[in-house]
């Protein structure tokens, strides 16, 4: 064996000699590589961020050129897309008496509308858009036979016509009825959630935390009769809402 070679291994095992030994990790080293890595991992996004992601692309704000409606003659309200042609949901207190409608989608797109079907006893109306986005985007609905009390829910609307605007809740009660009173019409089996609502939410979606539609926003509790929110909002199901859009049975 050369004397090269023999220098190289005596030098390694010199080194392998000295060189201290590895420190052993105690469990407070691994507690405290656990925390740090989850101290700096990315924050997951709440439930409602994660709801509005699947359904915002889906929503549009309604606006109805309706006479006799104060100075601008305008009732604003929200939508939400329910099948791939553009068919549209909404709450019929928003266009009853429309001289004209218009939508406007999410990605922008705005578009004149027609009332094709109404349901008093439900505050229900369907919408058919003019024009459509090329990329329409419709809602997933879902029943709300598993919804149950405590359960989290989030309105996406335009309150006020400020546009796509959303709120997180939860469920507060079911089989609710509730008296509009515009009209005296009495709506029942109604969601009743506590995600804030205001004018201009009326028709947009409820939906579940998997951005699911489970409801259409109706109402609001409005004992001041100031169309302030107080905690109490309604929302038709979609068994019944899906129904009248022609969906098929959830």
């Amino acid at each position: 064996m050369g004397a090269g070679v023999l220098i190289a291994l005596a030098g390694v095992y010199l080194y392998d000699a000295t060189r201290p030994p590895p420190q052993r990790l105690t469990q407070r080293d691994i507690d405290v590589a656990v925390e740090r890595s989850l101290a700096n991992a990315p924050a997951k996004p709440s439930f409602a961020a994660q709801a509005y992601g699947v359904v915002g692309p889906s929503v549009v704000r309604v606006e109805a050129i309706v006479p006799g409606r104060g100075r601008t003659g305008t009732s604003l309200g929200s939508g939400v897309v329910v099948d791939d042609t553009g068919t549209i949901l909404t709450a019929l207190h928003v266009v009853r008496g429309a001289a004209g409608v218009r939508v406007l989608f999410a990605d922008g797109t705005d578009s004149e509308a027609l009332i094709v079907m109404a349901q008093a006893e439900n505050d229900l109306a369907v919408l058919r858009p003019a024009v459509v986005p090329d990329d329409l985007v419709p809602a997933t609905l879902a029943s709300s036979a598993t919804l149950r009390v405590g359960d989290e829910v989030v309105a996406v609307g335009s309150p006020f016509g400020i546009p796509t605007s959303v709120s997180a809740g939860v469920v507060s009660g079911l089989g609710r009825s509730h008296r509009l009173p515009g009209t005296g019409e009495t709506l029942r089996n109604l969601i009743q959630f506590d995600a804030a609502v205001n004018p201009g939410n009326s028709g947009g979606p409820l939906v579940n935390r998997d951005g699911e539609v489970v409801g259409i926003v109706v109402a609001l509790l409005n004992p001041t009769e100031q169309d302030v929110f107080i905690g109490i909002g309604f929302a038709v199901t979609m068994e019944t809402a899906g129904g009248l859009a022609g969906a098929p049975p959830l």
